[in-house]
């Protein structure tokens, strides 16, 4: 019998990476239907994506992504997808590649179609707070989040201001390191926590996995900063092969021992890749995010 709730993760990880499933769909055999525009320099304007510097941070090599949607208006204001990326480094046996940088994010817009939606890659960066890291946030061994912390809110406030984000219908997404994120960073503290009308969760959850390297990584930090999305929803999501299935289900059952009783959506990609390339295809998962984040935001 497991005597506390790391054993019985562990071992659910270990009985689901045993069992022989069904094949489960890679990616590549469904064929995209989106395809991200590439980052470049110039001036924002609808439908383009492009590097742009918070004010303040003109002389660091700090720098974020903007697009505004293809149907944007100046005088009308938007709803906003901010979003982190995953580590930098990462590459599985079926080709799935992280290389930590925001540029290659993908799912706010595979989330919105590049439509109705402004969407923001922020970075995460050094002790300094003056060049952005590929991997986890600040620098080792004391990965301060502050600089992160401070960069993100100035931006998420001066491209509402500056761009016509609605401050009251912005969400919060990340993959993989940014899954963590989005509660690490998200709900860190309680001026951060303010930000966000919703967050979208792929794959890792804060507070699941103890082994991280960064200070707080334990599940009682985790749920400290949990009790800050004060009812607000979340969806959470995970590919859908052994191991990240045990991840989703560990995830479940880490939220039911937290007390908070925030609406929770769960839901399997369908497809076995750690990528949020998944998100430029068609798929149930997909319409039933879409679903998700159109209530989200009617909600008065």
């Amino acid at each position: 019998m497991c005597n506390d709730w790391g054993q019985m993760f562990a071992w659910i990880i270990v009985c689901v990476t045993l069992a022989e499933p069904a094949e489960i769909p890679d990616i590549s055999f469904v064929p995209p239907d989106l395809q991200v525009p590439a980052m470049q320099n110039g001036d924002p304007q609808a439908g383009k994506r492009i590097r742009q510097v918070t004010p303040g941070y003109e002389r660091t090599q700090v720098y974020h992504a903007l697009y505004l949607p293809t149907d944007w208006k100046p005088d009308r204001q938007s709803p906003v997808i901010v979003e982190f990326a995953g580590n930098g480094g990462y590459r599985n046996k079926f080709g799935d590649v992280s290389t930590g940088k925001l540029e290659d994010s993908r799912m706010g817009y595979g989330i919105s179609a590049g439509a109705e939606f402004i969407w923001i890659c922020l970075p995460y960066l050094n002790n300094a707070g003056d060049a952005p890291v590929t991997n986890w946030w600040g620098d080792p061994p004391k990965y301060d989040v502050r600089p992160t912390l401070e960069y993100c809110c100035r931006t998420v406030r001066f491209v509402c201001e500056k761009y016509g984000g609605d401050p009251d219908r912005v969400i919060l997404a990340g993959f993989s390191r940014g899954a963590i994120a989005c509660n690490y960073v998200g709900l860190h503290d309680d001026e951060t926590a303010k930000l966000w009308r919703g967050f979208v969760v792929f794959s890792h959850y804060d507070g699941v996995i103890e082994k991280w390297p960064y200070p707080g990584a334990d599940r009682e930090s985790a749920r400290r900063r949990l009790q800050r999305l004060a009812g607000r929803p979340q969806f959470v999501c995970a590919e859908s092969s052994p191991v990240a299935g045990a991840s989703l289900t560990a995830t479940e059952m880490y939220l039911a021992t937290t007390g908070v009783k925030s609406p929770f959506t769960f839901a399997a990609t369908g497809f076995r890749n750690h990528n949020d390339a998944w998100l430029l295809r068609p798929s149930p998962a997909r319409t039933k995010l879409r679903e998700w984040l159109t209530n989200v935001l009617r909600e008065d």
